[in-house]
C-alpha cells in the first residue's frame, strides 16, 4: 500500500514538466489526482495515461487558476471524482521575462492573477473539503533568494506566494492543516528545456549549484511525496529549497 493511499491531490499546471511529474509521483504512492491544466488538455491526458499505465486514478481538469470561478469548479470537480481532496499542490504559474521599462498592466495582473491570486482562490474553496492532516503545496522558485534581471514580476509574485505559505500555516495550523512552499532551482523540463541552452548558458549555471548539475522534475516531486506524506507531519510553514544548493 503507498504512503498516500486513500488520499486526492489536484495539482495545478500538471499537463508537463513539474507539475506532471508531481502528479504522477502522488500517484504512485496511491493517491487519486486532479490533474489541471489551462489549455493543454493532451498534455494533461498524456500524465493522465501514465498514471492510469502504472495502475492509479487521475482526471484531466480543465481551468485557469486566475479565474475564482474555474478555481471553485476545480476543486469541486476533484471532490465529485473521488471523494475527498487532502493535497493541494499550486503549481500553475506564469513566467516571462522582460526588462522593467517594458513591464505591462496586463502582464502585471496575469503574473499576480496567475502566482497569487489563484492560489488564494483554490485554498479557499478546498478548505471546505479539508481534513485534519491535509496539506497546501505551494511551488515558488529558489529565485527568491537569487534573483535574477529582468525578473520583476514573477520573482515578485513567488515571493508573495511565499508569504502567503507562511501566514497560512499559521492560521491553518489548529485546524491540523499543514502548508510549505518547494522552490526548485534550476530545473530541465520539456517546457524549460536547461539542458539544450548551450554550454555558454549551462556551465555558469552548474557552477552556481554545489551539486553539480542541473535538476529534474523528479526532484521536486520527490520532495512533495515527502511533505505530503505521514513522514512530513511536522512539518508546516516551511519552504524547502529543492535546488541543488544553487545560490
Amino acid at each position: 500500500m503507498g504512503e498516500l493511499e486513500g488520499k486526492t491531490a489536484l495539482v495545478t499546471g500538471a499537463s508537463k514538466g513539474i507539475g506532471s511529474a508531481i502528479a504522477r509521483a502522488l500517484a504512485a504512492a496511491g493517491a487519486a489526482v486532479g490533474v489541471n491544466y489551462a489549455s493543454d488538455r493532451a498534455g494533461a491526458e498524456r500524465t493522465v495515461a501514465a498514471i492510469a499505465q502504472d495502475g492509479g486514478r487521475a482526471l484531466a481538469i480543465g481551468g485557469s487558476v486566475a479565474s475564482a470561478d474555474d478555481a471553485r469548479r476545480m476543486v469541486a470537480e476533484t471532490v465529485a471524482a473521488f471523494g475527498s481532496l487532502d493535497i493541494l499542490v499550486n503549481n500553475a504559474a506564469a513566467y516571462d521575462m522582460g526588462a522593467l521599462e517594458e513591464i505591462t498592466e496586463a502582464e502585471y495582473h496575469r503574473h499576480f492573477g496567475t502566482n497569487v491570486f489563484g492560489p488564494l482562490m483554490l485554498v479557499q474553496a478546498a478548505l471546505a473539503h479539508f481534513r485534519p492532516g491535509s496539506c497546501i503545496l505551494n511551488i515558488s522558485s529558489s529565485i527568491v533568494l537569487a534573483p535574477e534581471p529582468q525578473t520583476s514580476l514573477y520573482s515578485a509574485s513567488k515571493a508573495a506566494l511565499n508569504m502567503l505559505a507562511k501566514v497560512w500555516a499559521a492560521e491553518l495550523g489548529s485546524r491540523q492543516i499543514r502548508v510549505a512552499t518547494i522552490s526548485p532551482g534550476i530545473t530541465h523540463t520539456d517546457g524549460h528545456p536547461v539542458r539544450d541552452w548551450g554550454d555558454e548558458i549551462v556551465a555558469p549555471l552548474i557552477a552556481r549549484t554545489p551539486l553539480g548539475r542541473i535538476g529534474d522534475p523528479e526532484d521536486v516531486a520527490n520532495a512533495a511525496v515527502f511533505l505530503a506524506s505521514e513522514r512530513g507531519r511536522w512539518i508546516t510553514g516551511a519552504d524547502l529549497h529543492v535546488s541543488g544548493g544553487f545560490r
